[in-house]
């Protein structure tokens, strides 16, 4: 049997994207919550939406943890640039992720932009947080996602889903709340951020403070916003997202008209022409600082930065799941060079140590660390397979017949 979705207040809040006067679903608590760094938040909000409907056992629910710029709109438009969710072919009804069977929860990140508390967040006394905001962990933004599981009346959650800093939010559910966890599939993740990633990062933090626009994080008070800054940290970020197979593909080194007047978009200088690439990639910041928050940016990346899972254990990874009873499934891509298939067989690897249950797959793809957000079958296939597996040994009802994809696909740890 199964009982409506529950309904929640979804009171007005200010939006973290561009247009202050949206509003978000959310809950909001009044206790706050204790930070890592020590700091307390005295009141915390969580933005969030919910796709199916929850059993009558309440046992169906998977919650969907977004990455960097990825907001809680996974399956549906979203209210600021009209574009499908950004995991809208993955989950929905009869998609591997299905609605149809299962109570899907996705929440923005704690110190994100699109309604949850972070720099855009109004203080006590009025005024907005800004880079006052204290410094967050992906430790942090599991607490804040457990409490909007604990509203929800949700004691385990059949699944954690999770790519990229979702897979560390999968990760650190994993570590952090075992018992509340059946099932977790970390995808193109890992269980520290590299160095090569935190430069990558600095480099576009840098881009953002170096904006005369920036005023030292307090835009808002000016009026601004440090959307040249923010537009190349996006254009850096993206390029790590992708694969040079991927761009020689899709854009080789074609040329197209370059605008008439740097006026027009900032012309190509001398030569009066542009790479398709180089058009590309300004659309791509261009677009994202009218959705996403500067100083929003910076703390979230600096959360990724922060996140090392083995760090209370001595540098012991396999501690962090000693116990465990989870069952995991973890995803990596072939051309992901920022998060390489290396980093998904030492979790591999560490649960192997840990004697949890745990199947890994290396998806083949020359679509680099993107991946996880196209269309890639085998991926898809590999979710489907191993949710039905899991819905299995869950006391869940199966898929219905015909609907079942075949089990996970790939190479051994």
């Amino acid at each position: 049997m199964n009982v409506p979705r529950p309904a929640f207040d979804p009171a007005v809040l200010p939006a973290g994207g561009a247009a202050a006067d949206d509003s978000h679903q959310h809950v909001r608590f009044g206790d706050g919550l204790a930070l890592e760094c020590g700091a307390v938040l005295d009141e915390l909000v969580v933005a969030y939406r919910t796709y199916g409907r929850l059993d009558a056992d309440r046992a169906n629910a998977i919650l969907v943890c977004h990455a960097l710029t990825g907001d809680q709109y996974v399956a549906e438009p979203h209210p600021l640039t009209g574009k499908p969710g950004w995991w809208s072919n993955l989950v929905g009804p009869g998609l591997p992720i299905d609605t149809d069977r299962f109570f899907v929860i996705c929440a923005n990140v704690l110190g994100g932009c699109m309604g949850s508390t972070g720099p855009r967040s109004t203080r006590p006394d009025g005024t907005i947080w800004g880079t006052d905001f204290p410094p967050v962990t992906i430790r942090d933004m599991v607490d804040a996602q457990a409490r909007l599981i604990d509203h929800l009346g949700i004691d385990r959650l059949f699944a954690v889903i999770g790519g990229s800093m979702g897979g560390m939010q999968v990760l650190q559910w994993a570590a952090r709340y075992p018992e509340r966890v059946f099932a977790a599939l970390p995808i193109a993740t890992a269980a520290q951020h590299s160095a090569q990633n935190i430069a990558f990062n600095e480099v576009s933090r840098q881009a953002i403070a170096a904006d005369p626009d920036f005023h030292a994080g307090h835009y808002r008070d000016r009026g601004t916003i440090p959307a040249r800054g923010l537009g190349v940290a996006r254009m850096m970020a993206h390029i790590t997202y992708l694969s040079e197979e991927a761009l020689t593909r899709k854009f080789g080194r074609r040329l197209q008209s370059a605008p008439a007047s740097p006026a027009a978009g900032g012309g190509a200088g001398l030569f009066g022409e542009m790479f398709e690439v180089e058009s590309y990639l300004r659309h791509q910041g261009s677009s994202f600082v009218r959705r996403f928050d500067a100083n929003s940016y910076l703390t979230v990346t600096r959360a990724m930065d922060y996140f090392d899972l083995a760090r209370d254990h001595d540098g012991d990874l396999a501690s962090a799941f000693a116990g465990t009873f989870t069952r995991f499934c973890v995803v990596s891509f072939s051309s992901d060079w920022l998060f390489p298939t290396a980093q998904s067989r030492a979790i591999a690897r560490a649960l192997n140590r840990a004697a949890a249950n745990v199947s890994f797959v290396e998806i083949d793809t020359d679509k680099g660390h993107d991946a996880f957000l196209l269309d890639e079958p085998d991926m898809h296939r590999t979710v489907a397979g191993f949710l039905d597996g899991a819905a299995i040994h869950a006391g869940l009802r199966p898929a219905p017949p015909g609907v079942a994809a075949p089990g996970p696909r790939g190479k051994a740890p």
